[in-house]
């Protein structure tokens, strides 16, 4: 077991970590460990392989007991979460079956990337689940409170965001039938694919919310023409598609935006390095240009630029939609 006393593993977490593997695999003994990537919930990942075979390990604080949440089993029973091989929420520790994942848009053209999008979130949301969720616009309002008491970013364009918010919070329907188990965080890195199947990982943040979240979420990611859009939809709902269900999902796309942007300003704002004043420019940040610059290396989601450059490009783009007919149109299937 030498090499988790040479890697990345606390030192004090090693002997919970043993007892965990005898219990999964009868076995202590690792061949290989490896730091993977992980999404915003901050838990340490690692890849270990014993017996040949690669999985998952994730490290959470110990003793939390609502730090691995019910959701993950359940996600794993249903078969949209990789294999659960063994848990414990006392130690904090979590052992999966490890994805080689392949790049969904490798493996799925847009249009097809689409439709298994929207028959994974399906089978996601069809699970039974009697867990609680915040109100959505209860968390909205409190990211908006923290952001605007951070003085980080001000002027008109934000207050011109904050006013659609706004007519969204008081016209978008809370409709209870469309609460349902939610992942609430689908971004590329939460999204993986062996070649063949659509898995999701990293289930901290899962929770009863509204339907149309993680079809927001996913759809920010991965859609980006009406066509895919119908497609997605179509795949989720088997073929019952109506305005009044595209209006939510539209609507909701751009609340999402401004969620994703909210979470970037935060995270940028505790990488800012000492002394430096935030640029206040926000034209010209746009998700093409922030894409290109990702592409070639020259910026990071790990850093404050990337994420200080990130959040502008979502909230620009949150701002532009939200200014559109199809916007208006949308609010108005509300009434």
């Amino acid at each position: 077991m030498s090499l988790l006393y040479s890697s990345a593993i606390p030192t004090e977490r090693i002997a919970a970590i043993e007892a965990a593997l005898v219990k999964a695999f009868n076995t202590a003994d690792v061949t290989s460990i490896s730091l993977l990537a992980g999404g915003l919930s901050g838990s340490a990942v690692y890849k270990i392989v014993t017996g040949g075979q690669p999985y998952v390990l994730k490290l959470i604080t110990p003793n939390n007991a609502i730090a691995i949440p019910d959701s993950l089993t359940l996600a794993a029973t249903a078969g949209i979460a990789p294999a659960l091989r063994y848990e414990d929420k006392q130690q904090g520790i979590v052992i999966s079956d490890f994805i080689e994942n392949k790049p969904v848009r490798g493996i799925f053209a847009p249009d097809k990337l689409a439709v298994e999008l929207g028959g994974a979130i399906r089978t996601l949301h069809e699970i039974p689940y009697n867990g609680e969720g915040k109100d959505l616009f209860e968390t909205v309002d409190g990211m908006i409170e923290q952001f605007r008491k951070t003085n980080m970013l001000s002027g008109p364009l934000f207050d011109e965001c904050f006013q659609h918010y706004e007519t969204i919070r008081s016209r978008y329907p809370r409709t209870a039938s469309d609460k349902v188990f939610s992942h609430n965080d689908l971004n590329p890195s939460n999204i993986l694919c062996d070649g063949e199947k659509i898995w999701i990982i990293d289930w901290d943040v899962a929770s009863l919310n509204d339907r149309y979240v993680d079809l927001a979420n996913a759809a920010n990611f991965f859609v980006q023409t009406k066509e895919q859009e119908s497609a997605l939809l179509h795949a989720y709902f088997n073929g019952a598609v109506d305005d009044h269900k595209m209006a939510r999902f539209y609507v909701m796309r751009q609340v999402c935006r401004i969620i994703y942007s909210l979470l970037m300003f935060q995270l940028a704002l505790q990488q800012k390095p000492a002394g430096y004043e935030h640029d206040q420019q926000m034209e010209g940040n746009d998700l093409r240009a922030f894409g290109s610059l990702m592409a070639l290396g020259k910026l990071s989601l790990a850093a404050y630029e990337g994420q200080f450059m990130y959040g502008k490009a979502l909230f620009n783009e949150a701002v532009q939609q939200m200014r559109t007919s199809r916007f208006a149109d949308a609010i108005a299937q509300f009434e």
